[in-house]
Formats: structure tokens, sequence, C-alpha cells
């Protein structure tokens, strides 16, 4: 039995430590995915987008953005490409730090508001099926029972896009465009695949 619950602690783990990298550079399945993506727009115009996790940073992402847009102008047969538009977004969330899991009740609806470093209240949607004081002028900020996060942290991730127009011939003297041999030549060494 203790073998049992040690391999299943070690499989619990790796499959943590698998979760904690950023992301590599990859295609996006679904449009929840992380990695890039590219909708055609004309024959030589796209646009692109790579989407990276809370542990990709900012110039990752731009940089593959920057290589998917290379490497899509050399898959459609062209030598140079011009970018039209280009965008970062952020997208900054709060997470609970601590133990604020119970795995007895995973089931059961609790959302914690944040309201500053440590504060968060117990919100119940439920709340219209019984009277009474609600769990905050109760018992403060936490629910007693399942208890609640111990701190909160920011995770940032970031989505990189750009509008891209294909060029053939040499690049016209322009710091919008971009000679796609060049970019990927020069970024390949700075490109994450996933591990096979």
């Amino acid at each position: 039995m203790k073998r049992l619950a040690l391999a299943a602690a070690i499989a619990g783990l790796t499959l943590l430590g698998a979760c904690a990298t950023s992301t590599p550079y990859q295609a996006a399945i679904s449009a929840t995915d992380r990695g890039y993506s590219e909708q055609r727009i004309e024959d030589n115009r796209y646009q692109v987008q790579f989407a990276g996790n809370s542990l990709t940073d900012r110039k990752t992402v731009e940089t593959y953005l920057l290589y998917r847009a290379a490497e899509l102008t050399k898959q459609n047969g062209f030598d140079h490409f011009r970018v039209v538009r280009r965008d970062t977004d952020a997208t900054t969330k709060l997470v609970g730090d601590g133990a604020f899991y119970d795995p007895f009740y995973d089931h059961f609806y609790l959302h914690y508001r944040y309201f500053g470093p440590r504060a968060a209240y117990f919100h119940d949607p439920y709340r219209r099926f019984y009277p009474g004081p609600s769990y905050v002028s109760r018992f403060g900020y936490y629910d007693p029972f399942w208890g609640g996060p111990a701190d909160y942290r920011e995770q940032t991730s970031y989505v990189a896009s750009a509008e891209i127009y294909m060029g053939k011939g040499p690049k016209p003297d322009d710091v919008a465009y971009f000679d796609a041999s060049q970019v990927i030549f020069n970024l390949t060494g700075s490109i994450v695949r996933p591990e096979a």
C-alpha cells in the first residue's frame, strides 16, 4: 500500500513539473491552446498570433510571433514580410497561494474575490436558499470550514499578434520590412520546441 501511495505521489509531482514550463514554439490546436495560430486574409496577407502561458515572458512571446511570421512567409513562397500592425496584450489575474484546495469538496462551488493583498470573502451563489448573515459577518474574511487562500500572487500571460504583408525579392529599405530567411537564421537558436 505504501509503494502504491509513493508511486501516486511521484506521478503527481511529475505531472506538476511538466505543467510548470513556459509555452514552447508549437501550433495552437484550438482557440484555448497556447502557441501560434494564423488567419489568412489575402493571398499575401495574414493575421499571426502567439499566445503564451503565465510562465512565458513577453520577449519570448514576441520573438515566437516574429519567427512564425518569417516561417509562414517562406512556406508561402515569399521572401520578405512587412508588419502592418503589431500588438501585445497582457492578461493579469490574481491566484491564491497556500492550502485552499480540499479534495473532499472539489465539486462544491467556491469563489474567493480579491479586495487587497490578503483579503477575500466567501461568495456563495446558493445564498438565496438559506437566511441569515453571510460568512463574512459571522467569521471574517475566510470561511472556517474550507479555508481560504493564505496569500495572493499575480499571474500575467501575453498574447502577441501582428498583421503581415508578404512580398517577393529583396526587402525594401524600411524598418517595417523583414527578410524572412535572416529572421529564421538569427532567431532559430532562441526557439524552444516541444519535447518529443
